[in-house]
């Protein structure tokens, strides 16, 4: 089943093009009969070719192959897009995924963003205002058009910007604190912040929600190595072996963000990925209940008012 929440940029619009935005590959003809034979739903309802769609509205598709291959041809998975507005794109990064272009990484992140938005005809490119490791996954904001790009990178660097993680370490950790030591950054070593909440744990190994108050290279697989407590998977820093695992489990699970032109933040959720959810399962340990960002709780973004 594809699930997804519309956004504040689809909201109002026809059924139809609701879906083409979020399935771009797709033939119309192909989206007005998954309509017409009532596999749309909205909110748990079948909906009709008349239904105008409103932010929030939950929609669901029964999953096929010939879905999931058109889902694949537009660039993004209908799930994957977090949140959209006029100036801004929030994308869930999959762990292994480059955001840019690198040596060994021509499948990026950034391409299949612009794949996307040119089979939507939209005009512009857009560009990421921040990053991710490639072993991290999470949400990604990509500013429309250079001049929301350049504005939230000013916003970036002025500190508007708060990134929410989980990490699953070895070792025993206590409930709450901060991790100080200083981090590699441009060849030299820096100040960083690391602020550090339990939400679970076993004899061996601890699930952490994180808050990076400053953005260095690596940080919080860095601090959490240095503090005797790495991250699980993270072979770079000494991190435990896992079976399944090629990377380190660590997901940003929260990003708020300031609206351009407006007193509001936006908060977007990223739920845990199925397989690290499977792998806390498997250790004993669970996310609390109700926790933002839990597998259990659907990818929607949600405002705070200023």
């Amino acid at each position: 089943m594809w699930s997804w929440h519309i956004t504040e940029f689809e909201g109002g619009r026809p059924l139809l093009e609701g879906l083409a935005l979020r399935l771009p590959a797709a033939p119309r003809g192909y989206l007005h009969q998954l309509i017409h034979k009532g596999k749309v739903h909205g909110d748990g309802l079948p909906l009709t070719a008349e239904t105008v769609v409103r932010a929030g509205m939950c929609l669901k598709l029964p999953a096929s192959a010939r879905l999931a291959e058109l889902a694949a041809a537009g660039g993004l998975p209908p799930d994957a897009l977090l949140y959209e507005d006029a100036t801004a794109l929030v994308v869930c990064k999959p762990a292994g995924l480059a955001v840019h272009r690198a040596v060994g990484h021509d499948d990026n992140l950034t391409a299949r963003v612009n794949g996307f938005l040119a089979l939507r005809r939209a005009g512009y490119r857009a560009s990421p205002v921040h990053r991710l490791d490639v072993g991290t996954s999470g949400p990604v904001l990509f500013g429309k058009g250079r001049q929301a790009t350049s504005r939230y990178g000013n916003l970036l660097m002025a500190g508007q910007f708060d990134k929410g993680y989980l990490a699953l370490v070895s070792g025993r950790v206590p409930d709450e604190g901060e991790l100080t030591t200083r981090v590699p950054d441009g060849g030299t070593l820096r100040p960083a912040l690391t602020r550090y909440r339990r939400l679970a744990a076993t004899a061996s190994l601890a699930l952490l929600e994180l808050e990076l108050v400053t953005g260095r290279p690596h940080q919080a697989r860095c601090q959490l190595a240095a503090a005797g407590w790495p991250i699980v998977g993270d072979r770079r820093y000494g991190g435990r072996p896992w079976p399944g695992l090629g990377h380190p489990f660590l997901h940003s699970h929260r990003l708020l963000l300031p609206a351009l032109d407006e007193d509001r933040r936006i908060v977007v959720g990223c739920p845990l990925p199925a397989a690290l959810a499977a792998l806390l399962a498997g250790s004993g340990l669970s996310l609390p209940e109700g926790f933002a960002g839990s597998a259990e709780i659907p990818a929607a973004a949600r405002q705070e008012w200023l």
